[in-house]
């Protein structure tokens, strides 16, 4: 069999065991090593599993992932995501809809310590759905929120998702950071907006709150100061070039750390549980990426993303079109695969494509999480959704789906402005010193 044929084979055996339940980055590492071994003997591809183990695991680069994991679990150890919420709370609650509006400013601001979507939807969720519930808001209304606003922890800086993509195609993580700032910052405006055109047309799924003086929502900002204080201090060193990705991680799960013992709040058993949660949570991201590696060697010599990318080059249609196709593959792909998957598989598919096609890979990048941020709130797979109807048992889990479909409209919107508008996404890395 040509080399082509055996890397379409292994292509359709690796998504066979996806569907099979088999894990990711197991599957990924298997279905290389053997197409490796097919195509270039058991030897080689021996040595080049090896390889790929110890270079992957021992990489610099790769160390920015535990580094901003770990931020993100001491930061909610810390206590910091329950000031967030009080203090958008404290100014959006009184107005109808309020404690939703309240939600997606909150997650928005845990995005920027964050850097997971499954870790924002359950510590928000866990602190929004029981105040919404104790003022009568309507469930499908409460749960579609914060699973859609959740999304904002792979958009917002920093992301496991960009990280990844950075890693797989070698570009700057720190410019892939600053690009997810403005596409987040809009992507939370238009969040909020859905939420004020729901409870427009239906009053009642979102009954105001109590009223609170103008002293007191000044006094509330104190809430948001320590989050705003690690935000610059990891993002805004990248974006002035004061140090790496990696050392912008390890001062802002440093930063969250000394707040939590400042605070008294990071007991020894918060500190063990975060942690480990972290570290659990860093070691699955960095055993997809080896299993990535080894698969993508397989590609390669397989001639699959070479030979594609001549021949979609070829096409005499429009590049616009082309990306159209791709989008759609993803977007189609994200019903059926968890994102970071889908992402590890088709890069390297997808991505000399891209490039020779002249698109931006730091705007391509924003374009894949936004897909990614829909594939993780629709069916059947919707890890954000799962993740909500754990945190709220007693909602009928269609009823979580169909609140999040207004949202679902916003993240489309977006994906459509950013494709006409590029610079939405290239703006301000544009402007990074280095």
């Amino acid at each position: 069999m040509s080399p082509e044929i055996v890397g379409i084979i292994g292509i359709v055996l690796l998504l066979s065991l996806f569907f099979l339940r088999m894990p990711v980055a197991f599957t990924m590492a298997l279905v290389g090593f053997i197409g490796f071994a097919y195509l270039n003997g058991i030897q080689s591809a021996m040595a080049i599993l090896a390889q790929d183990i110890y270079e992957t695991l021992s990489s610099y680069p790769l160390s920015v992932i535990p580094m901003f994991i770990l931020m993100g679990s001491f930061a909610f150890a810390s206590g910091i995501s329950e000031r967030l919420y009080q203090t958008c709370y404290t100014w959006f609650g009184h107005i109808r809809g309020g404690l939703t509006v309240a939600t997606v400013v909150a997650c928005s601001g845990f995005s920027a310590i964050s850097g997971s979507t499954a870790a924002t939807a359950a510590t928000m969720g866990k602190i929004a759905l029981p105040e919404m519930k104790k003022y009568g808001y309507d469930d499908k209304l409460a749960t579609g929120t914060v699973a859609s606003a959740g999304t904002l922890g792979i958009l917002i800086p920093p992301s496991t998702v960009l990280i990844v993509y950075g890693i797989l195609t070698e570009e700057s993580i720190g410019k892939l950071f600053v690009a997810g700032i403005l596409p987040g910052l809009l992507l939370t405006l238009f969040f909020v907006i859905t939420v004020i055109l729901i409870c427009w047309k239906n009053p009642q799924f979102g009954p105001p709150g109590p009223k609170t003086g103008f002293m007191e929502k000044i006094i509330s900002l104190s809430g948001i100061i320590e989050a705003i204080i690690l935000f610059i201090l990891t993002i805004g060193g990248l974006f002035l070039g004061w140090f790496s990705p990696t050392q912008a991680g390890a001062i802002g799960a440093a930063g969250a750390l000394m707040i939590g013992i400042v605070r008294r709040k990071l007991t020894f058993k918060k500190l063990f549980d975060s942690t480990r949660d972290g570290l659990r949570t860093a070691c699955m991201v960095m055993f997809i990426i080896t299993g990535a590696t080894v698969f993508g060697h397989f590609l390669a010599i397989s001639n699959i993303p070479f030979a594609l990318a001549e021949w979609v080059g070829n096409l005499p249609i429009p590049p616009m079109a082309v990306m159209m196709v791709m989008i759609g593959i993803y977007f189609i792909g994200g019903f059926f695969m968890d994102s970071m998957a889908l992402i590890v598989v088709t890069i390297p598919i997808f991505f000399p494509v891209v490039v020779k096609l002249g698109f931006d890979p730091i705007w391509f990048g924003v374009i894949i999480v936004l897909i990614s941020e829909m594939g993780v709130i629709t069916p059947p797979v919707g890890v954000n959704v799962f993740v909500i109807k754990g945190i709220a048992p007693d909602v009928p889990l269609e009823k979580i789906f169909r609140g999040i479909f207004p949202f679902l409209g916003a993240l489309i919107f977006l994906l459509i402005l950013i494709v006409l508008f590029p610079k939405i996404a290239t703006l301000l890395p544009g402007l990074i010193t280095y």
